[in-house]
């Protein structure tokens, strides 16, 4: 079994800033759209909030990159490709490993920039589309989902299942640790240098129970085989994101 650390939404490159975390609520933003979309952020509900986050650079008129896209029946349509597929497949990604999203956001009171879980997805079935029938990619594209408007690449996919998103900034979905750069994270105790893809320099895995997360990428991958500590550990992340539904 593989837990996938996902990067998703808003940031300092794309976005111009951290998504907000609004009466205790964290609400990831979509990046803006590099084209293949029919949603805005107004669409979304999102247009005052994509507008201060990303300092006046993103309106209510703009349309975002919609994905992932939870949905109201708790499923999760996840689309993915290029080099950040490419390196899920070549990690054995596939049916039955989750997805942890997790995003830079700002403290509510503070205004402190962090890192934090706000979502999963159990992957349940992954629709390849430059392979599959024109019928299911239209139905992904009868609902906007961006992957399905225009192949962004040769490797294009989209992952299904159930998944949902964190409606409180719980403490234990929080990765930065307490005053430290958003890069910084307390990881957890199953969490060992070689574990984690893109995270093999020493360097990275410091004292106390510290990782310097890199600065850059999507996707990074822990095969935790039938190891039962990290079970755990994704099964109090499920419970709290879960909580008070």
């Amino acid at each position: 079994m593989r837990i996938i650390f996902s990067r998703k939404g808003f940031d300092s490159a794309a976005g111009g800033g951290a998504s907000p975390i609004v009466d205790g609520c964290p609400i990831s933003l979509p990046i803006p759209s590099g084209g293949h979309s029919v949603t805005t952020y107004a669409d979304l509900g999102l247009a005052e909030l994509a507008h201060a986050a990303s300092r006046g650079r993103v309106t209510g008129e703009d349309f975002c990159h919609h994905d992932p896209m939870f949905r109201d029946d708790g499923t999760c349509l996840f689309g993915q490709c290029s080099a950040a597929q490419t390196h899920l497949a070549n990690q054995g990604v596939g049916i039955g490993d989750i997805f942890v999203f997790f995003g830079l956001f700002r403290e509510e009171a503070t205004g402190e920039p962090h890192h934090r879980i706000f979502g999963y997805q159990i992957i349940e079935r992954i629709v390849d589309l430059t392979q599959c029938s024109d019928t299911e990619r239209q139905k992904f594209a009868a609902i906007g989902h961006p992957h399905a408007l225009g192949l962004h690449a040769k490797n294009d996919v989209i992952y299904v299942g159930e998944g949902q998103t964190a409606r409180h900034d719980g403490a234990g979905l929080r990765l930065t640790v307490a005053g430290g750069p958003p890069s910084l994270w307390h990881r957890p105790a199953w969490l060992k240098r070689g574990g984690l893809s893109y995270h093999d320099r020493a360097d990275r895995w410091l004292r106390g129970g510290r990782l310097r997360s890199v600065a850059r990428g999507q996707e990074f991958v822990a095969n935790i085989g039938r190891r039962s500590a990290p079970r755990l550990w994704l099964d109090q992340i499920l419970t709290e994101i879960n909580r008070s539904r």
